[in-house]
Protein backbone atom coordinates (compact mmCIF):
# COMPACT_ATOMS: atom_id res chain seq x y z
CA UNK A 1 0.00 0.00 0.00
CA UNK A 2 1.36 3.39 -0.96
CA UNK A 3 1.65 6.19 1.63
CA UNK A 4 -0.95 8.16 -0.39
CA UNK A 5 -3.49 5.34 -0.14
CA UNK A 6 -2.81 4.93 3.59
CA UNK A 7 -3.28 8.70 4.10
CA UNK A 8 -6.55 8.65 2.15
CA UNK A 9 -7.88 5.76 4.26
CA UNK A 10 -6.63 7.42 7.49
CA UNK A 11 -8.48 10.62 6.57
CA UNK A 12 -11.74 8.84 5.71
CA UNK A 13 -11.66 6.81 8.93
CA UNK A 14 -10.76 9.77 11.15
CA UNK A 15 -13.13 12.32 9.56
CA UNK A 16 -16.25 10.13 9.64
CA UNK A 17 -17.72 8.77 12.88
CA UNK A 18 -19.07 5.77 10.93
CA UNK A 19 -17.23 4.83 7.73
CA UNK A 20 -18.07 1.86 5.54
CA UNK A 21 -15.79 0.59 2.79
CA UNK A 22 -18.14 -1.41 0.58
CA UNK A 23 -19.04 -2.60 -2.89
CA UNK A 24 -21.36 0.04 -4.29
CA UNK A 25 -22.90 2.97 -2.43
CA UNK A 26 -25.36 3.28 0.44
CA UNK A 27 -28.07 4.06 -2.12
CA UNK A 28 -27.07 1.18 -4.39
CA UNK A 29 -25.10 -1.60 -2.67
CA UNK A 30 -23.47 -3.98 -5.14
CA UNK A 31 -23.38 -7.10 -2.97
CA UNK A 32 -25.52 -8.73 -0.31
CA UNK A 33 -22.99 -8.27 2.49
CA UNK A 34 -22.66 -4.55 1.78
CA UNK A 35 -26.45 -4.32 1.62
CA UNK A 36 -26.73 -5.99 5.06
CA UNK A 37 -24.45 -3.36 6.59
CA UNK A 38 -26.35 -0.48 4.95
CA UNK A 39 -29.71 -1.89 6.12
CA UNK A 40 -28.49 -2.26 9.72
CA UNK A 41 -27.10 1.29 9.84
CA UNK A 42 -30.27 2.66 8.21
CA UNK A 43 -32.36 0.79 10.81
CA UNK A 44 -30.35 2.48 13.56
CA UNK A 45 -31.04 5.81 11.86
CA UNK A 46 -27.47 7.03 12.19
CA UNK A 47 -25.42 9.10 9.77
CA UNK A 48 -22.67 7.19 8.00
CA UNK A 49 -20.42 7.57 5.01
CA UNK A 50 -19.48 4.97 2.41
CA UNK A 51 -16.73 4.53 -0.14
CA UNK A 52 -17.27 2.33 -3.19
CA UNK A 53 -14.14 0.20 -3.37
CA UNK A 54 -15.16 -1.01 -6.85
CA UNK A 55 -14.50 2.52 -8.14
CA UNK A 56 -11.02 2.70 -6.55
CA UNK A 57 -8.77 -0.37 -7.06
CA UNK A 58 -6.00 1.08 -4.86
CA UNK A 59 -8.37 1.51 -1.91
CA UNK A 60 -9.91 -1.90 -2.65
CA UNK A 61 -6.56 -3.57 -2.02
CA UNK A 62 -5.25 -1.03 0.47
CA UNK A 63 -8.16 -1.34 2.90
CA UNK A 64 -7.51 -5.07 3.26
CA UNK A 65 -3.90 -4.36 4.25
CA UNK A 66 -4.92 -1.41 6.43
CA UNK A 67 -7.23 -3.50 8.60
CA UNK A 68 -5.52 -6.85 8.09
CA UNK A 69 -9.00 -8.15 7.19
CA UNK A 70 -9.51 -9.93 3.86
CA UNK A 71 -13.14 -9.18 3.08
CA UNK A 72 -15.41 -6.29 2.15
CA UNK A 73 -17.43 -4.54 3.54
CA UNK A 74 -15.39 -3.09 6.36
CA UNK A 75 -16.95 -0.90 9.03
CA UNK A 76 -15.10 1.66 11.14
CA UNK A 77 -16.76 3.36 14.09
CA UNK A 78 -15.02 6.27 15.81
CA UNK A 79 -11.76 5.44 14.04
CA UNK A 80 -11.75 1.78 15.09
CA UNK A 81 -12.17 -1.19 12.77
CA UNK A 82 -15.28 -3.10 13.89
CA UNK A 83 -15.57 -5.80 11.25
CA UNK A 84 -17.64 -6.86 8.29
CA UNK A 85 -21.21 -7.91 7.64
CA UNK A 86 -21.30 -10.97 9.94
CA UNK A 87 -19.79 -9.12 12.89
CA UNK A 88 -22.13 -6.16 12.41
CA UNK A 89 -25.17 -8.46 12.31
CA UNK A 90 -24.00 -10.18 15.50
CA UNK A 91 -23.38 -6.87 17.32
CA UNK A 92 -26.74 -5.55 16.16
CA UNK A 93 -28.59 -8.64 17.37
CA UNK A 94 -26.90 -8.41 20.78
CA UNK A 95 -27.76 -4.70 21.05
CA UNK A 96 -24.08 -3.80 21.26
CA UNK A 97 -23.90 -1.96 17.94
CA UNK A 98 -26.43 0.65 19.05
CA UNK A 99 -24.31 1.38 22.14
CA UNK A 100 -21.10 1.65 20.08
CA UNK A 101 -22.77 4.05 17.67
CA UNK A 102 -24.25 6.20 20.44
CA UNK A 103 -20.88 6.52 22.17
CA UNK A 104 -19.17 7.40 18.87
CA UNK A 105 -21.73 10.03 17.90
CA UNK A 106 -21.66 11.58 21.39
CA UNK A 107 -17.87 12.06 21.34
Amino acid sequence: MTPEVKDKIDNLVSQNKIMVFMKGTKLMPQCGFSNNVVQILNTLGVPFETLDILADPEIRQGIKEYSNWPTIPQVYIDGQFVGGSDILIELYQKGELQQMVEVALAS
